[in-house]
């Protein structure tokens, strides 16, 4: 998962590769060579006592010296760059990707996962990314170079390497093959406690009023505690393998003075020589050691990387067709015997659905709780396809159709109404972006939203929070009604948009629609729980688990529906129904 996500994604960056490369190979080289002048300077200037050695040597080292830095400072800045990019190419993949979803993906995921596998997960592999340019192309030649420095200097003295890197390696796969598995883990870990945080944060209301605060936090806390067991046993082992490679590294600084000491009384090897294979033993450890500390990144963004792939890899179940089917037209919608049923449930949620709901009139959904009614709306944009049957939008069915296309055409209500932060004109115009003012105006005014807009002191640019969280509930669908209304289509859909509105504040919203000319002419189809708010739509469709049971007006389901009899006599108490008409 994690070559292909980086072959993928680092290809266009792949001139900048080489060049990171090329610098590295540089900085390498100048590195392996300082030694050897060093142990020039030794040899044959402080042995000798010739100064003038000492000085051209040392002189060419300081310039080494320079280069090896200005490179270094080079290959940094390319390979964050190439990081940095890489980072924003895979947010950007997954954004469009998640973009694509249908909810039937959305809810799979879950959006607290989304979240992290775009934040969080990315971070990981980006950092590897950044990590490993420099560590994974400069370690390997480091450690080759230096092998060969060493054997240069001393073939007998570099026979402790054979024992020097084997131990390494066992300490270092040790951990690694437990630190994998434990890394996964972090992750789902991870995403538990995102899933409660959203929770809480976006329910807090809720979890006040029913006195849920201290089994909330006890929720959080056995999750928080789960993620600080598995971080600590990840951090633990890390935390072992520092102290076994720094062991590892001084045993064999004393082993090589040692054994190096020897060789120079027995005349074998000048003392320069050893200083000079001193520093390349260290530096071959040290090389070993960068690798580890990449490999202890390894685990996590490989993890992070699978995550990721999931995600890039899920095909949406909604797509557009090769061939779209222009479908201009007035707005027409019919269902054809259409059966929908969610994954893996063994009773379908509609069923032998037969309408057709036609444009210039006004068609309302009623039915008790869990009968479909948002389930067959959202079949008419296609937030979810049909599992049997047909939905045609303008003759056409909705398969056949681009999803752009069909969703230009639909003014969509959502039952929660979501509002994005920003001002309260950004937010009507995300109906129509080139809406004047006026037009703003007109919106607000028809959705009964211009009073409370005028009532701010700052009127259309006031800020509204993320989520429409300063506004009442009220307020909120008003704007959202208001936003829908701006799109002058030929399709209107209200899922249950009205219910945080009074009854006086309803019923002059349902009378500025019936006036307004777009919503006159318009398909106008209103899901409602208050049978007030649909007592004059010219007809009226009942469901009862998944079934139409009824249709027709008020008048001719009062007589001869016994479901819709059942609806109005439970709210009959409630509203004055005759009032209301």
């Amino acid at each position: 998962m994690t070559i292909s996500l980086l072959r993928q994604y680092l290809h266009p960056y792949r001139s900048a590769l080489w060049a990171v490369a090329a610098l590295l190979l540089v900085q390498a080289l100048g590195t392996l060579y300082l030694p050897y002048l060093n142990a020039q300077i030794i040899n044959d200037g402080v042995v000798t006592g010739d100064i003038g050695v000492i000085w051209r040597t040392g002189a060419l080292m300081l310039a080494i010296s320079l280069v090896v830095g200005v490179v270094s400072v080079a290959a940094t800045y390319l390979a964050a760059r190439n990081a940095m990019g890489f980072g924003r190419d895979v947010r950007a993949s997954l954004f469009r990707q998640v973009d694509s979803f249908s909810l039937s993906e959305m809810n799979e995921f879950g959006a607290p996962s989304l979240i992290t596998r775009n934040t969080n997960d990315v971070q990981q592999v980006q950092m590897l990314v950044l990590m490993g340019q420099t560590m994974m192309i400069s370690a390997p030649m480091m450690l080759i170079g230096g092998v060969f420095m060493a054997l240069h200097q001393n073939v007998r003295l570099s026979g402790l390497l054979l024992v020097v890197i084997p131990v390494m390696a066992v300490v270092v796969g040790t951990i690694l093959f437990r630190a994998v598995p434990l890394s996964r883990v972090m992750q789902s870990k991870l995403d538990a406690l995102n899933d409660i945080l959203r929770e809480n944060l976006t329910g807090i209301r809720v979890i006040r009023a029913f006195v849920r605060t201290g089994y909330e936090q006890d929720r959080f806390e056995r999750a928080n505690e789960d993620i600080t067991d598995v971080s600590l046993r990840l951090t633990r082992l890390f935390a072992l393998m520092m102290p076994s490679l720094m062991l590892v590294f001084n045993l064999s600084a004393v082993a090589v003075v040692w054994f190096g000491g020897g060789l120079i009384g027995e005349g074998e090897m000048p003392i320069g020589d050893l200083t000079a294979f001193l520093s390349y033993i260290m530096q071959i450890l040290f090389s070993v050691m960068m690798a580890v500390m990449l490999f202890l990144m390894v685990p996590r963004a490989a993890a992070s990387a699978e995550r990721i792939q999931s995600v890039l890899s899920t095909e949406p179940s909604i797509q557009d067709p090769s061939s779209p089917v222009p479908a201009p037209g007035s707005g027409s919608v019919e269902f054809r015997d259409v059966e929908f049923r969610y994954p893996g449930a063994e009773e379908p949620v509609l069923c032998g659905i037969d309408l057709r709901l036609e444009p210039g009139r006004t068609t309302a959904v009623v039915g008790s709780t869990g009968s479909g009614k948002s389930t067959l709306i959202n079949l008419i944009p296609r937030l979810f396809d049909v599992t049997a049957g047909q939905v045609l939008v303008n003759g056409v069915d909705v398969r056949e159709q681009a999803q752009e296309e069909l969703w230009a055409g639909i003014g969509f209500i959502p039952q929660k109404a979501f509002l994005f932060s920003g001002t309260v004109a950004d937010n009507v115009r995300l109906g129509r972006r080139d809406a004047t003012d006026e037009e703003v105006w007109a919106a607000l005014t028809t959705a009964q939203a211009a009073d409370f807009v005028r009532e701010f002191s700052d009127g259309l640019e006031h800020e509204v929070d993320q989520g429409g969280a300063n506004l009442s509930g009220g307020q909120r669908q008003r704007l959202s009604i208001a936003r829908a209304l701006i799109r002058d289509t030929p399709i209107y859909i209200f899922d249950d948009s009205f219910s945080a509105l009074d009854y006086a504040t309803d019923a002059r919203l349902r009378t500025a629609l019936g006036r307004d000319p777009a919503t006159r002419r318009a398909n106008v189809i209103i899901v409602a729980q208050r049978i007030s708010t649909i007592l004059h739509a010219d007809q009226i469709v009942v469901l009862d688990h998944g079934r139409v049971v009824g249709l027709g007006t008020h008048e001719q389901l009062l007589a001869g529906c016994e479901t819709y009899r059942e609806i109005v006599s439970s709210q009959i108490d409630e509203s004055d129904l005759s009032g209301a008409s």
